[in-house]
Order: structure tokens, then C-alpha cells, then sequence
């Protein structure tokens, strides 16, 4: 093809996505692995690597890719690390040197790593919600609940590189639920797509209310969605709690940094004619007076895992 190329990557709890991405930002060829069928790393990077070698094939991409970029959770700008990913099944409280391994195993193409919500919220900077803005915050709804900061157009990675983890603040802290990290209470056990269903389970056990989701032997996130669609009262008051847990914390996060928008991202996202209202109610009612009604809440432009590929395909235009 004769022109500059780099790739991006999303490193996700369930799947990991791939693009190979041109300077104007377009993903002109794209694929998809399975992140957790594997209990230790090194299968799941070599599965990768082949992967990534089928996927410039595809593109024609042989010789011109400059560098690849890497979100993923737990990821360490500063060192190219992946550090106690508790939500990885090959994670767990290892230190993966994941983009040396990387770039090793794809010939010596530099690799630059950093946290996946970071990663998605430089890609939503660049090229959906977020455009223009200097001050926001991207929250992910996916297995976990990520972030990522920005604040006068630069992302925060504080001193060591982990800034951000606003999924692991305290949402319930008496009674709690337990989390992968080791806490109680955290945000993302009630407001990630495994803390709904995760709700929708306990609400089931605790009530006689009648249900679509009572025929299913497995609930998922999106199961609840599907119900809450059909009109199913108990499926809906599940999106209107985890509403108002996830716009109260959202008052704080605005207390902290000011921020022009929340960007919301994700699977869990896609609920957002549920969400909305809870959110947007329990966020002002929380808020200081002085932000209340002036932050917006928006939700990302970009299909599916665009964001997070672009925004990890930019750290690659860098190396």
C-alpha cells in the first residue's frame, strides 16, 4: 500500500479487537480474538501475534506497519506493563511485560501500552464525543467499570501510571459487594454489565415479583436489557438502581476535576434510554450547586470498540 500504517488494540475481559488503522483515522481491516479461553499468558499472546500476522495480510499491510498501541486493563503507559489485571483470566497479580513480549513476538515492531479506558477516551478525544473538549472523563461499561481522565487535553496517568481507577471507588460501603480486586463495595460490582446481572440474580432471590428474566438459568446484562424493552417493571428498576449508584459516584468524579462532559462507553452503555434519567437525577442531586446541570452527559459516537482501537492505534503514530 506504500503508506504509513499502525495498529490498534483493545484488550478487553471477554474479547480482544484488533485494527490495523491508516492516518486519517479510518480501520480498514479489523479482528477479533477471545481473551478469556486462556489461564495464563503466553498461549494467549502467541494466539494474538498469529492473529495480528493474518490481519496485515488481509490489509495488505506487509512492511508498512510503523508501531502498534495497546488498551488494556491495568495498563501501565510508563512501563509497557500489565499489572494485577484481576478482570484477565491470564492476569490475576502477575507483572506481564506485555508490550515487550509483544513486540518481540511480532518481529520487533514497537509496541506502546497504556489503560484501556485511557485508550478509549484519547480515541473519543480524537474522533467521536469528545472532540474538542480539553476537560472530560470517559467511564467504560463493560466487565468492569474503567476510566479515563483528561484535564486540559491530557490524559491523567499520575506518578506510577495507574491514575484513574475510578471503578474501584467505594459506590456501597456498608454490606458491600465483594470485588475481583480484593475491596468491597466497589463501582463496578454494581454498575459494570456483571454487576447488573449481578443484581438482577439477588433481586430474583429476594422477591416474588414476576419476571421475564425468572425462565433464564443464566442472566446477562443484555438480558435484562431485552426485558427491560419488552416492559418487564423489575428489569427496569435494576437499570434505574444501577443508574443511581453510577450518577452519584459521577457527582464526586465532577467534584474532583471539573470536567465539561462524562462520556459513557461500553456494552452496558447501549441501555442508555434506561440509564439516562436515573443517572442525569442522582448526579445533579449530589452534585455541588456551582456544577449542577452545567456538566453534560453524553454517550460515545463511535461503533462498538472504534473508540478504544483508535485511541490505542494514536499511541502507535507516537512511536
Amino acid at each position: 500500500m506504500g503508506q504509513d500504517l499502525v495498529i490498534g488494540i483493545d484488550v478487553g475481559g471477554q474479547t480482544t479487537k484488533c485494527g490495523v488503522v491508516d492516518a486519517r483515522g479510518t480501520v480498514i481491516a479489523q479482528t477479533v480474538i477471545r481473551s478469556d479461553t486462556y489461564t495464563t499468558f503466553e498461549p494467549y499472546v502467541a494466539e494474538l501475534a498469529e492473529a495480528l500476522k493474518r490481519l496485515i495480510t488481509e490489509a495488505n499491510a506487509e512492511g508498512n506497519i510503523r508501531g502498534i498501541g495497546v488498551g488494556a486493563p491495568n495498563g501501565n503507559y510508563y512501563t509497557g506493563n500489565i499489572e494485577n489485571a484481576v478482570n484477565l483470566t491470564w492476569g490475576g497479580t502477575n507483572i506481564i511485560e506485555f508490550a515487550k513480549i509483544l513486540s518481540e513476538a511480532m518481529g520487533g515492531i514497537p509496541v506502546s501500552l497504556t489503560n484501556d479506558a485511557n485508550a478509549a477516551a484519547v480515541g473519543e478525544m480524537t474522533y467521536g464525543a469528545a472532540r474538542g473538549m480539553k476537560n472530560f472523563i470517559m467511564i467504560t461499561l463493560g466487565t468492569g467499570v474503567g476510566s479515563g481522565i483528561v484535564i486540559n487535553g491530557e490524559v491523567v496517568y499520575g506518578h506510577d501510571g495507574f491514575a484513574g481507577e475510578l471503578g474501584h471507588t467505594c459506590a456501597v460501603r456498608h454490606n458491600g459487594r465483594a470485588c475481583n480486586c480484593g475491596k468491597t463495595g466497589c463501582l463496578e460490582t454494581y454498575c459494570s454489565a456483571i454487576g447488573v446481572a449481578r443484581t438482577a440474580r439477588e433481586w430474583l432471590e429476594m422477591s416474588d415479583e414476576p419476571s421475564l428474566l425468572r425462565s433464564l438459568d443464566k442472566i446477562t446484562s443484555k438480558d435484562v436489557y431485552e426485558a427491560a424493552k419488552e416492559g418487564d417493571k423489575l428489569a427496569i428498576k435494576i437499570f434505574e438502581y444501577t443508574g443511581t449508584i453510577l450518577g452519584e459516584k459521577l457527582a464526586d468524579f465532577i467534584e474532583f476535576s471539573a470536567p465539561e462532559a462524562i462520556v459513557l462507553f461500553g456494552g452496558l452503555a447501549r441501555s442508555k434510554e434506561f440509564l439516562t434519567e436515573p443517572i442525569t437525577k442522582a448526579m445533579n442531586a449530589n452534585v455541588l450547586p456551582l456544577w449542577r446541570g452545567k456538566v453534560k452527559l453524553v454517550y460515545s459516537q463511535l461503533k462498538e470498540s472504534d473508540a478504544a482501537i483508535l485511541g490505542a492505534s494514536a499511541l502507535a503514530w507516537e512511536l
